[in-house]
């Protein structure tokens, strides 16, 4: 199966998508800082490494962070030669880099994220009285994926729905939005799990599982129209009130938000019952880079840091206790779908995005 270069992407990149994030630059203050550690990182992790507290953290340890974001999938395309670290949003990517650059070991995944979706309570209320979802309380739930790829599969509109009429606002196709799977971890992660949920729950390996789920995958991206290269433009849309009732995104987004003392209005946080979770893998290019991943890992102050922004820590569930009425302190009830290979990914994204060649 042929590779996903991301041709556009790369020319969007060189274009100036990457935006420098350099941390320590809100602060005077660079404490004992004596190395400069300068890397590439998934947008969602920008608002960490600029956080005041974050930089005065890895200065006590002697580090200063210099950091680019890029969508995850095409950091390959990248010209990675003089950084010390990147740090896409999944493990698949990270290998891809790891191999590219022939980085040798166990790939550090000091913290991670579970894809949620984000409904306003309109359209939860109404998914949960067709039975495609239940509802703990007024601002979190469960999506029953299997029922939301079936009617999917249908093409069911929010029209054919009991009691959406209600809402001027639900009207249309229903669809979950997503990022661009070719460029986008959180958008890959997706068909990651929906085609888990459409092949009868077992992980997509081979040609024929490829094409038994890549039509349904296909139908389920196409619908969207234009998608956006990063959950945080989908995300600030949500919250803005533009665009579709339900979104995909990390549930660190939520979890920041909610600390940032930002009010959630109507939001909704709805966990699908089979998901994938977001491990946010470090590649270590340098040593410096891999100084830097063990201090993610294990760094008291740092980890409480992660928390603050959203991130669950590896190894540390309790650790996520501030979830409040939004969002789950552990993850009963999740079933973590397998990812398939990054080849396997790649052919997926490329079917469900058009390119039946």
């Amino acid at each position: 199966m042929r590779r996903i270069i991301g041709i556009v992407l790369a020319v969007l990149l060189v274009g100036g998508v990457v935006v420098a994030v350099v941390a320590g630059r809100e602060s005077g203050d660079n404490g004992t800082a004596t190395k400069t550690v300068q890397g590439v990182i998934g947008s969602e992790k920008a608002e960490f490494f600029a956080d005041p507290d974050v930089v005065k953290a890895l200065a006590a340890k002697g580090y200063t962070v210099k950091a680019e974001t890029s969508g995850s999938w095409a950091m390959e395309g990248l010209d990675l030669k003089g950084y010390d670290f990147a740090l896409p949003s999944s493990q698949a990517p990270a290998v891809e880099l790891a191999e590219k650059y022939k980085v040798r070991g166990t790939l550090p995944r000091p913290f991670y994220s579970p894809l949620v979706v984000v409904a306003h309570r309109s359209a939860a209320e109404v998914l949960a009285g067709n039975g495609l979802a239940t509802l703990d309380g007024k601002s979190r739930g469960t999506l029953d994926m299997g029922a939301y790829l079936d009617a999917a599969r249908a093409g069911r509109t929010w029209q054919q729905l009991k009691w959406a009429g209600k809402y001027g606002e639900l009207s249309g196709t229903l669809y979950i939005s997503s990022t661009d799977p070719e460029s986008s971890n959180s958008g890959a992660l997706y068909l990651a799990a929906t085609s888990y949920v459409a092949n009868g729950g077992k992980v997509v390996a081979s040609a024929a599982d490829v094409a038994r789920t890549a039509p349904l995958l296909k139908k389920l991206v196409s619908v969207q129209g234009t998608q956006q290269t990063s959950t945080d433009a989908s995300f600030r849309d949500f919250v803005s009130g533009v665009g579709n009732p339900l979104v995909l995104v990390y549930e660190s987004q939520v979890a920041s938000l909610l600390a940032g003392g930002q009010q959630p209005g109507d939001l909704v946080v709805l966990y699908p019952d089979t998901t994938v979770n977001s491990d946010h893998t470090v590649v270590p290019l340098t040593e410096n880079g891999r100084a830097l991943a063990e201090l993610l890992s294990s760094d008291p102050e740092l980890r409480k840091l992660l928390v603050r922004h959203g991130f669950r820590p590896q190894g540390a569930a309790t650790a996520f206790g501030s979830a409040g009425a939004h969002l789950k302190q552990e993850l009963t009830g999740v079933r973590q779908a397998p990812v398939p290979t990054s080849a396997v990914l790649h052919e997926l994204a490329r079917r469900a995005t058009g390119d039946d060649k």
